[in-house]
């Protein structure tokens, strides 16, 4: 009896110091899975869209760099405000592909408004007005002339086009420019040469 009591105190004993693994393989999977199922950071920024920042943008189709396919001319003004932004000047051929491109500040747009203005200043809203009429007005039909060239152009020595170039453009009757205003006083030409397959700047912009 005394034996038998003995045998089964010893049992008893040696089942309570036998650690509970399936308790522990739980937990551990446990904690495994709340960390490959932690919820993603949603509270990080986004990326920000291209275009937000868009103002204003004008855009033209007109032949210039082949007859018979509309070329899209295309001015968009981004940044925080019109008078502070810039603008990109853009001509598109028909095939997609962008044949030429300039940044234009804000200032650039607004600049020839001295010469209208009938005050010594003008507001903010003023200003603004100005540039997004300047754009409205800067692919005007008046800005387009056909030819590119003619014999009373006289060719220019400053190396911006080359003499081969120029010649082939005087011989295209359908050749086409585009002038633009820059600032005050900087008129710009530009024409597509087919000689060279790109925009070329030409003289006799004016101011």
């Amino acid at each position: 009896m005394r034996s038998t009591l003995l045998l089964f105190l010893l049992g008893f004993v040696a089942a309570c110091s036998t650690p509970d693994t399936r308790q522990a393989s739980t937990t551990t999977s446990t904690a495994d899975t709340a960390t490959q199922l932690e919820p993603m950071d949603t509270t990080r920024a986004t990326a920000a869209n291209a275009q937000s920042d868009t103002l204003k943008t004008v855009t033209k189709r007109h032949i210039f760099s082949a007859p018979g396919s509309p070329d899209e001319f295309r001015l968009v003004m981004r940044g925080k405000d019109a008078l502070t932004g810039e603008a990109t000047f853009t001509i598109t051929d028909s095939n997609g592909q962008v044949i030429f491109r300039e940044m234009l500040a804000a200032e650039a747009l607004e600049a020839a408004m001295v010469y209208e203005m009938k005050t010594p200043t003008a507001s903010a809203a003023e200003r603004e007005a100005y540039i997004r009429r300047r754009m409205d007005e800067f692919f005007s039909d008046k800005n387009f002339s056909t030819p590119a060239l003619t014999a009373k152009d006289s060719y220019p020595t400053d190396g911006t086009i080359d003499r081969a170039t120029w010649d082939d453009l005087l011989k295209r009757p359908d050749a086409v420019s585009f002038t633009y205003l820059v600032g005050k006083e900087d008129r710009r030409r530009i024409a597509w040469a087919p000689r060279t397959k790109q925009v070329v700047h030409l003289p006799g912009g004016g101011s």
